[in-house]
């Protein structure tokens, strides 16, 4: 609750032009839940929070309201991506970014950031960070000091000594060591507290091994259930939900008994690892477009050529697994693993949901109340109804017919501020 009141009060404090009180049109609105198309949608946002929705021959416009009128859009809510990395910058694969300045990460944070926001991701949820980038970034961002989404932040994701969530790869003079790994239950405890300490809001921990992490393979589990437990139990009595990265079939069988709240990648889930997550009310988070840009870019970037052939050994068989278990009924939310790919590309994950099994409404949902349920901002975030933030997306013409409009969209609003397009 501490962190919705906070994000309450900067929400509009963003370095445009602030808008106590705006009323907003457009020619037609998506209803996410249903998936109608309301025509002459009118919104009123004051301070940074949806007041009214209704339509303009029966909502009339506040006195000293700022009109912003959009023909031909399209308006959505301001979309969510709960696995993003924002202090990463694709361009810099294997080793290649191991000479620059320790603050560089911090710094190129920024931009990415407001690339993030103008596509149209008003919140995201960034699940791991160095030197507490994410922490930083977020404090920034609702000082209105730079634009950016709202962000739940991880700071640290960590694991096992020598696992994905390790600094693997290098030699022992470089004594590249993470801070936080966690080899015991006891150790996962204290990590938790530590996170929570120094203002993460979300707990991000490495079950199995990684596609772009050394001297192991995506289906290796790396905690035990009984460290998992640990871990989910100290999170979930600090109020704080759990994300595991896990792309083994064993490693997410374990982190759904140990009660984590969302699965990412979720690569190799066989039928008992879907049948779980339907179950236990686990929600997975498949990153199933990025591998488009790793496949084609990675080399360039200076990935190994061992990466790149892991990262293709495992891209179809997630993207079967995905259209499988959404087929199956299990919880999904919407999760790029931005920072592997170029910030701002977020919406091109939408096209490949659709290829692989989802209706373009489906998606638009996974991206908007399904992410926002998962997060625990239901109704604030997500939705445009009376008491939520002010965060809108327009598009000309109809993402349930073509989700790729998602990729351009011409206006995007949050907290009542316009960030991309009419009144800027």
């Amino acid at each position: 609750m501490r962190a919705l009141v906070l994000t309450a009060l900067f929400a509009t404090a963003a370095p445009a032009a602030l808008a106590q009180n705006v009323y907003v049109t457009a020619d037609r609105m998506l209803d996410v839940s249903t998936g109608r198309l309301i025509q002459n949608p009118a919104i009123i946002i004051q301070d940074g929070i949806v007041t009214s929705v209704g339509t303009s021959n029966k909502l009339q416009v506040p006195s000293s309201a700022e009109v912003i009128e959009l023909p031909g859009v399209t308006l959505l809510p301001g979309l969510v991506d709960m696995h993003v990395h924002l202090d990463s910058d694709p361009t810099l694969g294997g080793f290649t970014g191991i000479g620059l300045p320790d603050a560089y990460a911090s710094i190129v944070a920024v931009p990415f950031a407001k690339a993030t926001l103008d596509a149209g991701f008003t919140t995201v949820r960034n699940v791991g960070s160095g030197n507490w980038d994410d922490v930083a970034l977020k404090a920034a961002i609702e000082a209105g000091k730079i634009d950016g989404p709202r962000i739940v932040p991880a700071g640290y994701a960590f694991g096992a000594t020598g696992g994905h969530c390790d600094i693997t790869g290098l030699a022992p003079s470089f004594n590249a060591v993470s801070p936080y790994n966690a080899d015991s239950p006891d150790e996962g405890r204290k990590r938790v507290r530590e996170m929570h300490k120094y203002g993460a809001e979300v707990i991000k921990i490495c079950a199995t091994g990684g596609v772009f992490s050394y001297a192991d393979t995506p289906g290796q589990q790396q905690l035990s259930l009984p460290e998992l437990k640990a871990i989910v139990e100290e999170a979930h009595m600090q109020g704080m939900k759990v994300a595991a990265h896990a792309h083994g079939a064993s490693g997410i069988r374990d982190s759904i008994l140990a009660g984590v709240d969302t699965v990412e990648h979720a690569s190799l889930i066989d039928d008992e690892g879907i049948a779980l997550a339907k179950k236990m009310g686990a929600w997975l988070s498949m990153d199933i477009y990025n591998t488009d840009y790793t496949q084609a870019e990675g080399k360039k970037n200076g990935v190994p050529d061992a990466l790149i052939k892991k990262d293709h050994d495992i891209a179809e068989i997630q993207r079967l697994n995905f259209g499988k278990a959404l087929k199956a009924g299990v919880k999904m939310i919407y999760g790029t693993d931005a920072g592997v790919y170029p910030h701002g590309d977020n919406a091109k994950q939408f096209a490949v949901m659709v290829r692989y099994g989802a209706t373009p409404l489906q998606a638009i949902q996974i991206a908007t109340i399904n992410s926002a349920e998962a997060l625990g901002w239901k109704d604030r975030v997500g939705v445009i109804k009376t008491g939520a933030f002010g965060d809108l997306v327009g598009v000309k013409g109809d993402p349930t017919k073509d989700v790729t409009l998602l990729e351009h969209p011409t206006f995007v609003m949050k907290g009542g501020v316009t960030v991309k397009g009419p009144a800027q």
